[in-house]
């Protein structure tokens, strides 16, 4: 379905790799497309505070909320970094003149000369080739009208390809045709392959790159493998016409396909899955079975991450699933027990307190536990203490929010018992004991947003003070970030809203727990999580030109997440 920005997602890539991996890059791109200069209306350059030998901050500007606070002039060069985009429409530049683009870039309308010469004809391109990295890839093509003689091409074709013939008529170009039912490989000579085409007729072009072989579809139906081993190339959607009034509109995965590519997809998977699940485990790591790898690999993560409780518990549920099949002889079973580990305590509570927000906590819990740590990890130690940052704005954001929430709500959330005949306006204790306890809770929220907003100010210049002189890029691109979120009332609802995040929590508690671990001479990753990173980086590998690794997602097909 299409979303921001014309985005959309093909029904038959949900939850793949590919899909998780535009889908960030895609966010990323509006979040850098969103950020604007703010410019100081003042034009005067000014400190954090009203004090005048304070450190200054960039410019300053009047708040929303009724004080003057640092802005960041930032705009960021929208550099795309992702994997290759989606079709998404036929592309102006990249037709021959006889076609016409009509509206949004879907339809495409045959203006030319009848063209009486066979090797005459108009074609046109999408605006992005074919992501193999998606293992099958597959659009549609609607016949609003034929033309005469229904003389259409609907393909695909290498980027240099002349766009002055149908599709499939020229070297590195492969289609169907609507007039005789044949395809056409890289040449003018024909092969038989299917019906003709007429009005409304939907056609389905679709591109197998695991197994190097295309097919088509007409009205939902699968008209078997048109073309083998096709080239390692980059491929465009193509389609052609040769006679006036040929209009054809593509459906690129904007909306549901006619034929069911899910299931054929789906099916294609399974294949992959079950040749996964078929492989011989034994050798992996003997003398363990497959079942008691797996369970020494979860127990040694549950240590590792600091989770004392949970790691007892599977332990201890280990061992009664073994006694109760008989297995207690097994002695790697022996491996799950959890002997007390300080350690481990202390990391699981500094891990609590970043997650629930309470970076002070964290910080004097590891200086208290661990004093080396920060110390030998300022990298460390310098995003800690921005996310103390964010957790200040979060707080004082969320406060502001309530005091608006309170403010546009009616006594008791019931506007007919304020206004309604059920209160009457004169009645002193409605308009007396209700309006005051309002006024004083709105006082009391003020009061308090003021405050913790000054201590955010506060410790915003302390951080820019601190780290001026760092020449860290790293240093520089994060406070600017953070510092943003000044400049919106809410930023949650802003484009530093990924900042302001929950999940931004994590890799901080992960980062830290790490260093605490490399500190105690243990490894920085458990070996589940090695292990996962490992098989990621050999999916990405096979996955990269079309491989069977382009259908599976680690993260949803067997982690779950």
């Amino acid at each position: 379905m299409p979303g921001s920005g014309g985005f959309f997602v093909p029904t038959y890539l949900r939850d793949s790799k590919y899909m998780e991996r535009l889908e960030r890059a895609h966010r990323a791109k509006v979040i850098a497309q969103k950020e604007t200069t703010v410019v100081n209306t003042n034009g005067h350059s000014a400190s954090l505070s009203k004090n005048s030998s304070s450190v200054s901050l960039h410019k300053l500007a009047p708040s929303h909320r009724g004080m003057t606070y640092d802005i960041i002039e930032h705009q960021p060069a929208v550099v795309y970094d992702g994997p290759t985009p989606l079709p998404s429409k036929w592309l102006e530049l990249d037709k021959y003149g006889g076609l016409e683009i009509v509206g949004d870039g879907l339809e495409v309308r045959y203006t030319g000369p009848l063209r009486t010469h066979d090797h005459e004809a108009a074609a046109a391109r999408a605006d992005h080739p074919m992501p193999s990295q998606c293992g099958i890839y597959y659009y549609e093509v609607t016949i609003i009208s034929k033309g005469k003689d229904g003389m259409i091409g609907i393909g695909f074709s290498g980027p240099k390809v002349s766009l002055e013939k149908l599709p499939g008529w020229e070297h590195d170009s492969w289609a169907y045709h609507g007039d005789d039912g044949m395809t056409f490989c890289c040449q003018m000579t024909g092969k038989k392959y299917g019906p003709t085409f007429t009005n409304q007729d939907v056609i389905g072009c679709g591109v197998n790159f695991l197994t190097g072989s295309a097919f088509f579809t007409k009205n939902g139906v699968f008209q078997g493998n048109a073309f083998r081993d096709i080239k390692d190339i980059q491929l465009y959607p193509s389609v052609g016409a040769k006679r006036p009034g040929a209009q054809l509109r593509v459906n690129f995965g904007q909306s549901p396909f006619i034929f069911d590519i899910d299931g054929m997809v789906a099916c294609e998977k399974a294949r992959i899955m079950t040749a996964i699940n078929s492989v011989n485990t034994t050798q992996l790591h003997p003398p363990l079975s497959e079942d008691a790898l797996i369970k020494e690999l979860v127990a040694q993560f549950l240590r590792h991450a600091g989770y004392v409780d949970t790691a007892k518990a599977f332990a201890t549920e280990i061992t009664s699933e073994s006694n109760a099949l008989n297995k207690g002889s097994d002695g790697h079973l022996e491996q799950f027990g959890i002997q007390e580990d300080l350690d481990a305590v202390n990391r699981q509570q500094i891990r609590a307190a970043i997650l629930d927000g309470d970076i002070d906590k964290a910080l004097k819990r590891t200086n208290a536990y661990y004093p080396d740590v920060l110390r030998d990890n300022p990298r460390i130690h310098f995003r800690l203490r921005c996310r103390k940052f964010v957790e200040m704005m979060r707080e004082s954001t969320e406060l502001l929010s309530e005091s608006s929430e309170k403010r546009s709500k009616p006594l008791n959330g019931h506007a007919e018992e304020v206004f309604g005949q059920a209160m009457e306006l004169d009645d002193p204790v409605a308009n007396g004991e209700d309006w005051d306890r309002m006024d004083t809770e709105e006082m009391d929220n003020s009061r308090k947003y003021e405050e913790i907003l000054n201590e955010t100010l506060r410790y915003a210049q302390e951080l820019k003070y601190e780290y001026k002189d760092d020449p860290s890029k790293e240093v520089k691109n994060t406070l600017e970030s953070i510092f943003a979120m000044f400049a919106y009332e809410d930023p949650r609802k802003s484009p530093t809203a990924a900042v302001i995040q929950n999940s931004g929590r994590i890799p901080v508690a992960e980062e830290l727990n790490s260093a605490i671990l490399v500190s105690l001479g243990k490894s920085s990753a458990a070996a589940l999580e090695r292990l996962c990173q490992q098989t990621e980086v050999l999916i990405s590998d096979i996955s990269e030109h079309g491989g069977p690794g382009a259908l599976i997602n680690v993260n949803h097909d067997f982690l779950k997440l």
